[in-house]
């Protein structure tokens, strides 16, 4: 059995996991759902890019953990990709949940599908941090009562987190690793993740849902984090 820690993506805390975390601790294995620092319950923090990644090595280090797989969501998947880099032989698997993947030297921002200063702009127009859109819901197989959970909870994310550049002492490549494309938000990975899913260690996996399926398929999530515990073998 695994040790998972889902860490979720932009505006979202630990919150977002119940679901998921509830059939993952049924099939017996450990579930820890994190809140990254300045966001949900956590607000209250200040928060950049290394402190998101010391978020999760923190969080690790803390409980002890072996035999961890590392779960990023969304944005998520920038610090937990580097955190995975510095787990050593505590890591296990790193599941990528539509996620982006971090590059040495580049940003959250940096990636941005209409580019940096797209991004930024939004980021000023925000105030510094990055607020939700009602928009993003558009089309995500989610319905009325799912995103009323999701804009309900969500906080502000910290605009330095997302400026700030990954700092990655290997390829990504070279650990194992699961990515999830959710085919509603879009029929192919990134060109970071599908560069990655040229390594023999990653594989792809596709849901038929939108970018939240924590929310629209906790079910069919549980069911692939579960399965992707014998990949590591």
């Amino acid at each position: 059995m695994a040790e998972f820690v889902l860490v979720a993506g932009a505006w979202l805390g630990s919150w977002v996991w119940e679901d998921v975390a509830a059939e993952l601790r049924a099939a017996g294995h450990g579930a820890h759902p994190l809140t990254l620092s300045g966001l949900a319950d956590k607000q209250h923090l200040p928060a950049d890019q290394e402190t998101h990644v010391r978020d999760v090595v923190d969080e690790v280090e803390r409980l002890g953990l072996r035999d961890v797989v590392l779960v990023g969501h969304s944005y998520a998947g920038i610090p937990v990709g580097q955190a995975a880099d510095r787990l050593g032989d505590r890591l296990a698997r790193v599941v990528f949940v539509d996620a982006a993947v971090p590059v040495d030297g580049e940003s959250f921002a940096s990636l941005w599908w209409q580019g940096e200063p797209a991004f930024r702009a939004r980021l000023a127009e925000d105030g510094g941090d990055w607020s939700l859109n009602a928009a993003d819901f558009d089309g995500q197989g989610l319905d009325s009562e799912q995103i009323a959970r999701i804009a309900g909870g969500s906080t502000p994310h910290p605009g330095a987190s997302l400026t700030g550049p990954a700092v990655l002492a290997r390829s990504l490549a070279e650990l194992p690793a699961t990515y999830i494309k959710c085919l509603l938000d879009g029929d192919e990975p990134s060109d970071g993740a599908a560069e990655l899913l040229k390594s023999d260690r990653w594989r792809l996996v596709e849901m038929d849902t939108g970018h939240w399926p924590m929310f629209s398929q906790p079910h069919e999530l549980a069911h692939i984090l579960h399965a992707s515990v014998r990949s590591t073998a």
